[in-house]
C-alpha cells in the first residue's frame, strides 16, 4: 500500500522540484484524499521554501492525470458516497481544496503533461502557470460524458486558459484536444517527443529558476490578481510591491551582473 509520500513523490534538483502524482496503475487519479492532502502539503513546503523557485508537475507512467477515479464513482465509495450534503462537503473539503492551493502557490509551477489528461486531470493542468506536452498527450474536459459537471474549478480555470468558445466546446461535447491542437490553441506553449519532455521542462524550469526568487515570487502574484481586479487595482499593488523589489539584496546584485556582464548569484534576499 502507498504511503501519504509515495503517491505524489518529490524530487528536487538546484532550485527546481519535481511533483510526480505516483498512482500510475490507475492513470494518476487526483480524487482521494490522500493525493490532495499531499499536493496541498507540497505547496506549503515550497511556500516556505525560498529555494525553491520552480516546480514541475508529471505523472507516473502513460497517463499525466485520468483526473476522478471512476471505479469509485461506480461503486459509490470514497469522495463519491454518501447523499447529497454528503457529496458536496466531499467535494468542498477533498478535491476542491487543490485548485485553492495551487492557486496560492507562490512559485511557478510547469505541467509536463505527459499523457492523457482527462477531467480533473486537464484541469490540473490548467492550474498550472506553464505547460509542455508529449506528443502522445491529449485534453479533455470530459465530466459530461459521465453525466456530471467540473466539480474542481475547471469552469473558472478552462476559459482562462483557452478562451470561453474553446472551452465550451471541450465542456459541451467532452471530446479529446490532441497536443497539436492544444498547441495551436495556446493551452500548451510546445509539445515534444515523449523522451524529450522532462527535458524540455527542465530547460524552461532552469530558464525560470535562474531569477531573483522574491522577484518571480511577486510577479506570479500580479500575474493572479490581474486575472481578478480592476487595473487602478493592479497598479497600486504593482507601485508596493516594486518598492518591496528595489530595496532588496537581489535587485542590487542583478544591477550589478548587468553592468558587468555576467550571470547573477541570487539568494533571496
Amino acid at each position: 500500500m502507498s504511503t501519504a509520500n509515495d503517491v505524489v513523490v518529490s524530487t528536487r534538483k538546484g532550485n527546481v522540484v519535481t511533483w510526480t502524482i505516483n498512482l500510475p496503475d490507475l492513470r494518476n487519479p487526483i480524487s482521494g484524499d490522500d493525493v490532495v492532502e499531499r499536493l496541498v502539503e507540497l505547496v506549503d513546503e515550497a511556500n516556505a521554501d525560498i529555494e525553491t523557485r520552480v516546480v514541475i508537475l508529471t505523472g507516473a507512467g502513460s497517463a499525466f492525470s485520468a483526473g476522478g477515479n471512476v471505479k469509485d464513482m461506480v461503486d459509490r465509495t470514497g469522495m463519491f458516497a454518501g447523499a447529497p450534503h454528503a457529496l458536496r462537503e466531499g467535494y468542498r473539503r477533498g478535491i476542491q481544496r487543490l485548485p485553492k492551493a495551487i492557486y496560492h502557490c507562490e512559485v511557478p509551477i510547469i505541467a509536463a503533461v505527459n499523457g492523457p489528461a482527462v477531467g480533473a486531470g486537464c484541469d490540473l493542468a490548467m492550474m498550472c502557470d506553464m505547460r509542455i506536452a508529449s506528443n502522445t498527450a491529449f485534453f479533455a474536459e470530459s465530466f459530461v460524458k459521465l453525466g456530471i459537471i467540473p466539480g474542481d474549478g475547471g469552469a473558472w480555470l478552462l476559459p482562462r486558459a483557452i478562451g470561453a468558445a474553446r472551452a465550451a466546446e471541450m465542456a459541451f461535447t467532452g471530446d479529446r484536444v490532441d497536443a497539436a491542437t492544444a498547441l495551436d490553441w495556446g493551452m500548451v506553449s510546445r509539445v515534444v517527443e515523449p523522451e524529450n519532455l522532462l527535458d524540455a521542462a527542465h530547460e524552461l524550469a532552469e530558464r525560470v529558476a535562474v531569477n531573483p526568487p522574491n522577484a518571480l515570487r511577486m510577479t506570479k502574484k500580479l500575474l493572479r490578481e490581474g486575472q481578478r481586479v480592476d487595473l487602478d487595482t493592479l497598479l497600486e499593488l504593482s507601485a508596493s510591491l516594486q518598492a518591496l523589489s528595489h530595496h532588496t539584496a537581489d535587485h542590487r546584485e542583478a544591477l550589478s551582473a548587468f553592468l558587468e556582464r555576467r550571470t547573477g548569484n541570487f539568494t533571496g534576499e
